[in-house]
């Protein structure tokens, strides 16, 4: 008879734990969502639709289940489990909550659970950042900056931005409420050190015509972004809350996604395009197809890069900070996790 294998380990990380392992390192993060998303391209990955949990007694909230598997040089299985519930921000807490549980490759034992809101961010802030770095690669470099929506994923966007070289001579800022609207020009006051002039629009066209670079990170679910000709100087568009942008304006454009299939679904803006002209054909390729040559966006349209979120993305920073955690002997092992480890008592 076979001896039993020693009991796998079980660590929980906390948000401070994966604030310190991510924290000043912003060009290593977007670096490593690149190697994701080359994985992901060449087939490497396991990254099956999303799974929605809905209420019918708190119909803007919901629970996001993320299912995914990375090989390569990452090698790890997991999901994450993100609620996003818009009410809490009244409440003075964060809209989005998470965590993020990492398998073993090889037997499959969850080897922790990570708070992963911050890794949430992180990976969509690399993400974007990434986008905009290769989308703009062969127009001028956008020198104003509009964000649509000012919570926490536009803070981190523009950290991401900044910790990877960006500077702008004018930041703009729009959102429905006036006092979140003055809070992040507040912030980026203080972030850019008045480097860069900050202003908060008055009307959603106002930021959309004086941008260059926008940033979309609303919690909208229904798009309200119609006019085509807001957008007739062809600005690069990081897309990241999915619902904001009609169709009139996702066919005016070139469309870039992480991927198809995840993005054409549950809604999305360029899901209610397919569903108006009955086809694909809008989207010209994914981040991958830029990151690799394949596709090279004409500078002479706007650009919208519509990323829908895909796990491998979160299974990659997750699996970097628990690597980190351990290599500085820091990993918080939960004793006697897996208690019945034989097979016959």
């Amino acid at each position: 008879m076979s001896r039993s294998a020693p009991a796998p380990s079980f660590a929980v990380i906390s948000g401070g734990q994966v604030h310190r392992a991510l924290e000043g390192r912003h060009r290593e993060v977007v670096d490593l969502i690149e190697a994701a998303y080359r994985t992901h391209g060449a087939g490497d990955t396991v990254n099956p639709p999303s799974y929605f949990l809905r209420f019918p007694d708190r119909p803007t909230s919901r629970i996001i289940a993320l299912p995914a598997s990375i090989s390569g040089e990452v090698r790890v299985d997991g999901m994450k489990w993100i609620s996003s519930f818009p009410e809490n921000v009244a409440a003075g807490i964060p809209r989005a909550s998470a965590v993020l549980i990492l398998n073993d490759h090889d037997t499959g034992y969850p080897l922790a659970c990570l708070e992963s809101s911050i890794i949430s961010a992180t990976r969509t802030a690399a993400s974007a950042a990434l986008a905009a770095d290769r989308l703009t690669a062969d127009r001028e470099r956008p020198r104003r900056i509009g964000f649509f929506g000012v919570g926490l994923i536009a803070r981190y966007v523009h950290q991401y931005l900044a910790g990877t070289d960006w500077s702008f001579d004018e930041l703009g800022v729009f959102d429905l409420s006036a006092e979140y609207a003055g809070g992040f020009a507040t912030y980026l006051k203080d972030a850019t050190d008045g480097a860069g002039r900050v202003t908060v629009h008055e009307s959603a066209e106002d930021l959309v015509r004086n941008s260059d670079l926008l940033v979309f990170a609303t919690t909208a679910g229904t798009p309200h972004v119609t006019d085509p000709d807001w957008f007739s100087h062809n600005p690069v568009v990081l897309h990241v809350s999915l619902r904001d942008l009609s169709v009139d304006v996702v066919l005016s454009a070139t469309n870039v996604v992480d991927d198809v299939e995840h993005c054409l679904k549950a809604d999305t803006s360029l899901h209610l395009a397919e569903q108006r002209v009955g086809n694909r054909g809008f989207v010209d390729g994914t981040l991958d197809d830029v990151l690799t040559g394949r596709l090279t966006p004409a500078a002479d349209r706007p650009v919208i890069f519509s990323p829908f979120g895909l796990g491998v993305l979160d299974l990659a920073v997750g699996k970097h900070v628990y690597d980190t955690v351990n290599a500085a002997g820091e990993l918080p092992v939960v004793e006697d996790f897996f208690h019945e480890m034989r097979r016959y008592g």
